[in-house]
């Protein structure tokens, strides 16, 4: 993911919110699809420096989620997406296929880095990296008639000529709905990067190690990391279609593979990253 990966987990987490309260605990004569529901909200996220890094600063999390015409769409922070095919009522197998696009902020602002060494690479630019996603979702799993299980593969190429290379996302999300008060969901999920994007943001040629002191390295692609989350939304007023909710969220992941042997990550950072975020949302 970009520099804060824990937009991402948001988005697909908060996602299968969506419209799932509807069509899971309202009973009315329209049609559910018909109905539109959009929540936004804010919070404060913690998160590590860089995509690698053992130091962690505090940053702004803005989101908005929602269906319009059954069509769910996510602005999480610097990565959004749209479902161009609409949510289906009831307990039933359906697909989910559209685009996403997301601003990758990893090591684009050296003042917001705490490790000397990483900020002697100097800075690289704001990434913007475009693409689609295909996923495959079953309602009605295990709790309920109204659990979800999302299986989703999406890719995302750089259009800025930043790294000139693309992310692979294959992720698993189960969502379940324990009242019109609350939600909780678990995902995992994985990035499987090009060999562009691995030298760009992970190797080190004799000019960086000169001026960073880090050893001379040659990252190749492939799998870049996995992370694993819990989310949960409780209602302070209202419910989840039309109210104030506080929302709670931590993951855990782990840098892999070259990229994750990269000294960036392992003599400078740490393999393990974890990000945490608090915020309130209000859904309409």
């Amino acid at each position: 993911m970009s520099k804060f990966p824990v937009f991402g987990a948001m988005a697909w987490l908060t996602a299968c919110l969506f419209p799932a309260p509807v069509t899971a605990q309202s009973r009315q004569d329209t049609d559910p699809l018909d109905r539109d529901i959009v929540a936004v909200g804010a919070g404060l996220a913690v998160v590590p420096d860089y995509e690698g890094s053992d130091h962690y600063r505090p940053v702004f999390a803005p989101a908005a989620i929602g269906s319009v015409k059954g069509h769910s769409f996510v602005v999480a922070g610097n990565q959004a997406s749209l479902n161009l095919l609409r949510d289906r009522p009831g307990p039933v197998w359906q697909v989910q296929v559209g685009p996403v696009a997301q601003i990758n902020f990893n090591r684009s602002a050296m003042g917001a880095i705490h490790d000397p060494r990483v900020r002697a690479l100097g800075a690289l630019g704001l990434a913007v990296e475009m693409g689609g996603y295909v996923g495959v979702q079953k309602t009605g799993v295990v709790t309920s008639s109204y659990d979800k299980l999302t299986m989703a593969l999406s890719y995302r190429h750089d259009v800025s000529g930043v790294h000139e290379a693309g992310v692979w996302q294959p992720s698993l999300t189960y969502f379940t709905p324990l009242s019109l008060h609350a939600a909780v969901a678990f995902t995992a999920s994985a990035d499987i990067a090009e060999d562009r994007y691995a030298r760009t943001y992970y190797s080190i040629s004799p000019a960086d190690s000169i001026r960073s002191g880090l050893p001379v390295y040659d990252a190749k692609g492939g799998l870049k990391s996995w992370t694993i989350g819990l989310i949960g939304v409780r209602t302070v007023r209202g419910n989840l279609l039309h109210g104030v909710q506080l929302v709670a969220l931590g993951t855990y992941g782990a840098m892999t593979g070259s990229i994750g042997d990269s000294p960036i990550v392992a003599k400078a950072g740490s393999r393990g990253q974890w990000l945490g975020a608090l915020g309130l949302a209000y859904s309409f």
